[in-house]
């Protein structure tokens, strides 16, 4: 909703300043030119790009729109889930815990936390980690080098699409010149024509390096650094789960080391300690019904 009302009033500003200062709207009625910079900005987008980030590039534009980011909800769940595993970590024997990191989707652990389920990287990051807590012989600092190693790379794949995206929105200028000299020229083969059509023509031509300018800066631009931002907070769930393992590996109790993961989140986004509390009694129902 954000992205459409910054798109409306970016829009309404433009056109209506020009229109209230006297120009004519027909005049930016310029379709070709418009074909000319955005298939331009595409043809060069696909070239530069194999097909899994141009694909990602699109989930990333609807997540932008959707404001796709972690909710509370979403806090709570991974810190329920990794609170429960931890539970059964320390209570329960290997063979035990390993039926649930190892079928994640049968695990009545995670089928009580659908939202951390739903989320499929995240689950197998949880789990393969778990799964090196059970083995017991790394410890701790290798597993944070691990750790971190593994978020660059997460954060890095999921920047693709923004950086597709940044490097299109800096051409889009360059492919507005274009647009604008094919239009001086079509505008230089009609000088025998009378200034009226001649004026128009050039007005044509200019058109081209508004739309390449106008694109660039007030769309494309914009539209990249949402889904940036969207991104970095979905990688933010990666930062809990590894604070939290970490703690817990450190020797914190389960009540202790989500709370390390608690005060990674953002002071704007972070569940208070009760709702932790309350999200993760969900711990006692499923020992009780294990029993």
């Amino acid at each position: 909703m954000g992205i459409l009302i910054g798109l409306v009033v970016t829009l309404g500003c433009v056109i209506g300043g020009y229109m209230a200062m006297g120009g004519k709207l027909g005049v930016l009625m310029q379709p070709w030119e418009l074909v000319i910079i955005g298939g331009a900005a595409l043809g060069t987008f696909l070239v530069a790009n194999p097909m899994a980030t141009v694909k990602d590039t699109g989930r990333g534009i609807l997540e932008a729109f959707k404001q796709s980011v972690p909710k509370e909800q979403d806090y709570l769940e991974t810190l329920g889930v990794l609170h429960s595993l931890m539970r059964e970590l320390r209570t329960k024997t290997r063979t035990e815990v390993e039926a649930h990191i190892d079928n994640p989707e049968e695990s009545a652990i995670f089928q009580a936390y659908p939202t951390v389920l739903k989320n499929h990287d995240l689950t197998h990051f949880i789990c393969d980690y778990c799964r090196i807590i059970i083995i017991g012989n790394a410890r701790p600092h290798e597993i944070e080098a691990l750790m971190d190693e593994e978020i660059h790379t997460i954060r890095a794949d999921k920047l693709k699409s923004y950086h597709a995206l940044v490097a299109v929105g800096d051409a889009l200028p360059a492919l507005g010149i274009v647009a604008a000299v094919l239009g001086v020229v079509k505008a230089m083969g009609a000088l025998d024509q009378s200034p009226e059509i001649l004026g128009g023509l050039i007005g044509a031509a200019l058109v081209g390096t508004f739309l390449g300018i106008f694109l660039s800066y007030a769309i494309v631009g914009p539209i990249a650094t949402k889904i940036k931002m969207v991104r970095e907070k979905k990688n933010r769930l990666y930062i809990i789960v590894k604070q939290t393992l970490l703690a817990y590996m450190n020797g914190s109790l389960p009540q202790v080391a989500i709370e390390f993961g608690r005060k990674t989140i953002s002071s704007y986004d972070r569940p208070s300690i009760d709702a932790v509390e309350q999200s993760t009694l969900n711990t006692g129902n499923l020992d009780k019904k294990a029993a």
